[in-house]
């Protein structure tokens, strides 16, 4: 018999991304199979993502975030759709569930043939007093998100603390300032954005920052002061600052929903995530797990839980695929590919950080680099930093993080291709890419990026990263205009304007290690250059230049106005 018309039970504890994207390709793989697809909220396919969006106004039809509805389920797929249903146990020797109606609270229980788990993940909440009180929120489902709404538009307050600085925190800081509220965030970590490098993290707090955000790092939830009817007054942090709050949200992570598969003896790790193979199978062969309570393979070579959308989406799409047909092309490994708005700016990343390379043992190097997003002619060009992490043994990329304004999604999803392929630097820079003035460079940021690295992998150029300290004794050359150096510089440095490099060069000793430094670093490799074919045995290029000095290693650095001390 054809497995696609064997007649089964498949039964899908959860909907939204992953358990949606199993019921649906479940029934396009096998239309004689029965699906029932349980849901414990009110809504079984509905934006999450978009979910901030809505409370800012930038999305101003709730009815936009349903996805698909449960007549859409029924009636153009012929699914059994159970929305506030929960399923609150799971009997692996009789291979049946038993569910409970979150309204009537009435029980029932259900016969599989395959079971999917795809109950996901839910924000954390501090067990701390006023945590769950009637003006603190958080931001899981639609219930949550219409709850906030009617709280701003009820109380209309002028100020907000937001507790977490990761995609969340931001997206709703953001949304909460343009609706003319005051907003304070808090990160526990020392620096927002903690998934990122410090250095391309600090960019998006300066962004925030110039918008009116009020940032406060290092230091985290204590508790909350509350009135007499509960209603958080201030937030309390663990250094003894008090901040008034009328209104709190909290984005501080998720936790998965696992618990139901821990009862029922399956694997789950020692962070929370199920453990499933390639096909989103479980320790037990008919029942499958998928969504942000799962550890998937990762571009590291590790297994990761990674609560992203996308990757919900495709391994919840593998789970129903097998559950209906015992087969299905195994879970490609996961960048965790993802971007944020902060106002006028966007953060992406892909692969590996610098940060994660070092915490896994994964040998890498990495190089800055600033560009425009077009053609800088062309009017309207915007600026971004584009960090690249890659092997210096096998020359393979292995991730990004860019921060800038327009072309940043494009640039990340570039790299995040080359990354998933297990491409190198050379394939990078070898990419043929859209090129027109409106919409790129001939030599995109990607491909500068890739020759930055290509040209200090095969020895043309020798790099000193942005984070690095100088070199002991080292020779610092600033090939910059005078009228830059006025504005920013290192006070140990010698000033050479580049132009008259060659001219100067007496001035300098060959004998030492030389750094050569400029703007964003271009400068400074036509430098180096000229001074290692002159007879320079160890010469240097600061990536990303004085820019990212700037950024990374700030108190290096004199500004215009600034006393003389470091000189």
């Amino acid at each position: 018999m054809n497995k696609a018309n064997h007649k089964r039970r498949i039964v899908i504890v959860g909907g939204v991304a992953a358990g949606a994207s199993a019921a649906t390709r479940a029934r396009r793989m096998n239309e004689h199979a029965e699906i029932v697809m349980l849901e414990k909220d009110a809504y079984v396919s509905f934006a999450n993502c978009g979910l901030p969006y809505y409370i800012g106004g930038e999305i101003d039809d709730r009815g936009k975030l349903l996805v698909a509805s449960e007549d859409l389920f029924r009636d153009r797929f012929n699914i059994d759709v159970r929305s506030n249903t929960e399923c609150v146990a799971i009997d692996r020797d009789a291979k049946t569930v038993l569910v409970r109606s979150t309204r009537t609270g009435e029980h029932e229980t259900l016969e599989y043939d395959k079971l999917i788990l795809a109950m996901g993940a839910s924000p954390i909440v501090p067990a701390v007093d006023g945590a769950r009180g009637p003006n603190v929120y958080t931001m899981r489902n639609l219930e949550d998100t219409d709850r906030l709404k009617a709280g701003i538009d009820a109380q209309k307050p002028d100020s907000a603390v937001v507790v977490g600085a990761g995609y969340i925190g931001i997206e709703v800081a953001e949304q909460l300032v343009n609706l003319g509220i005051t907003v304070t965030l808090v990160e526990k970590a020392p620096q927002v954005m903690p998934v990122m490098d410090a250095e391309m993290a600090s960019m998006v707090q300066d962004e925030l920052e110039k918008r009116g955000v009020r940032v406060v790092l290092g230091d985290g939830l204590e508790g909350f002061a509350t009135s007499d009817a509960g209603e958080v007054t201030a937030v309390r942090l663990e250094s003894g600052e008090e901040i008034t709050a009328p209104l709190v949200v909290l984005g501080i992570g998720v936790r998965p929903n696992t618990q139901l598969a821990a009862d029922a003896g399956l694997n789950v790790r020692p962070d929370g995530a199920i453990a499933v193979d390639g096909c989103m199978r479980t320790n037990d062969p008919h029942i499958y797990a998928a969504g942000d309570g799962v550890a998937y393979p990762h571009v590291s070579g590790e297994n990761m839980r990674v609560a992203l959308g996308g990757p919900a989406n495709r391994a919840g799409r593998i789970a129903g695929e097998h559950a209906a047909t015992d087969a299905a092309a195994p879970m490609r490994p996961v960048a965790g590919t993802a971007i944020v708005r902060a106002f006028g700016v966007s953060a992406g990343m892909t692969g590996l950080t610098e940060r994660q390379a070092e915490r896994t043992g994964v040998a890498h190097k990495t190089v800055h680099i600033m560009a425009k997003h077009h053609a800088g002619y062309y009017p309207g060009a915007e600026p971004m930093v584009l960090k690249l992490v890659y092997s210096p043994e096998t020359r393979a990329v292995l991730g990004c993080q860019i921060v800038g304004g327009a072309g940043v999604d494009k640039r990340v999803d570039v790299v995040a291709t080359v990354v998933c392929m297990g491409g190198t630097v050379d394939d990078l820079a070898g990419l043929d890419l859209a090129y027109a003035p409106p919409f790129g460079s001939a030599k995109d940021p990607v491909h500068l990026a890739a020759f930055v690295a290509i040209n200090e992998l095969d020895a043309v150029t020798d790099l000193i990263e942005a984070t690095e300290p100088m070199p002991d004794g080292a020779q610092i050359v600033d090939v910059r205009t005078a009228r830059e150096i006025e504005r920013v510089r290192l006070p140990e440095a010698t000033h050479v304007e580049l132009e008259e490099l060659r001219d100067r060069i007496d001035e300098l000793d060959p004998r030492k290690t030389t750094v050569v430094l400029c703007h964003s670093g271009v400068r400074g490799h036509v430098g180096a250059r000229v001074l290692k074919q002159r007879g320079f045995a160890d010469v240097k290029n600061l990536s990303g230049g004085m820019l990212m000095r700037a950024i990374a290693r700030p108190d290096d650095v004199v500004r215009a106005g600034e006393a003389a001390a470091k000189s």
